[in-house]
């Protein structure tokens, strides 16, 4: 499983306490020995209990990992504990405790693969700004993939790209694989007559935007004589309704649904070491 860099937590530690602790320093309690846990309040797909732990070692204390991401806990599971001052303690508590309530409410809302059936699940890159590497930890954890990480490495066709295109779609396909051999072609529809006119251009994968499972059902028919191409669902794609597209044929379904999630709850217990 991937690891946040520290630059990225001492973000988040700088953030909370870059002018220091003042309720700490000024109750002059920083120096006394303290401890404290997390543990889930509720069930949850666990995530970035690693990068928590290294929140209160970078603050200066000493933490524990008992549950890694993306395992499966219920109520009650300890996560973590950290020992220390109480000025280190009191630094990464609350940026460390939201970090993982945040990422595991990702991960447990990306465990929709387990309504597909087997059909995988992709996050798009629809995350909340400044959380890439986050999100991408979180939605792996929960046991899905990233649909496209950005703009730099997959090809994809929109309709606001084709409004700027004068030439058929079968050049449109022929003119990108020669420009990006080693690349699907995917492109994106919004009824079944441009999912044929693609199929027949010899696109790659056609990305179904806001199909109903119905619809997809008859693409999936139409795509009869092009068993090469991969048909990915997209839009409004969730937990209640992964079974239906999984049903209806698609190969792939593509959500942002998970970073939307509530966040999990953490319980957080703190004590003294003296």
């Amino acid at each position: 499983m991937m690891r946040i860099a520290d630059t990225a937590l001492h973000a988040l530690l700088d953030d909370d306490a870059g002018g220091g602790d003042l309720t700490t320093h000024a109750l002059g309690i920083g120096a006394q020995p303290g401890r404290l846990s997390f543990a889930a309040r509720q069930p949850m797909t666990v995530c970035c209990t690693e990068e928590a732990v290294r929140l209160f070692e970078l603050a200066g204390a000493r933490a524990t990992l008992f549950a890694a991401s993306g395992a499966q806990v219920g109520a009650g599971v300890p996560l973590l504990e950290a020992d220390g001052a109480a000025a280190s303690l009191h630094r990464a508590w609350k940026a460390a405790q939201v970090l993982v309530e945040w990422a595991s409410g990702v991960s447990t809302a990306a465990a929709i693969v387990a309504a597909a059936n087997g059909v995988p699940v992709a996050c798009t890159r629809k995350n909340v700004p400044g959380t890439k590497a986050l999100s991408i930890k979180a939605v792996r954890a929960g046991g899905a993939t990233m649909h496209r990480l950005g703009l730099s490495e997959t090809l994809l066709v929109f309709a606001e790209h084709r409004l700027f295109l004068d030439e058929a779609p079968a050049a449109t396909v022929a003119r990108l694989k020669r420009a990006e051999p080693e690349k699907k072609i995917v492109i994106e529809v919004a009824n079944i007559d441009e999912a044929r006119c693609w199929m027949e251009a010899g696109a790659d994968v056609l990305q179904l935007e806001k199909f109903s499972p119905e619809q997809v059902a008859a693409c999936r028919r139409a795509s009869a004589d092009f068993s090469r191409v991969l048909l990915a669902a997209a839009g409004g794609i969730h937990a209640g309704n992964a079974a239906d597209y999984a049903a209806a044929g698609a190969d792939l379904l593509v959500t942002s649904a998970p970073y939307t999630a509530p966040p999990r709850d953490v319980q957080v217990t703190f004590g003294s070491a003296s």
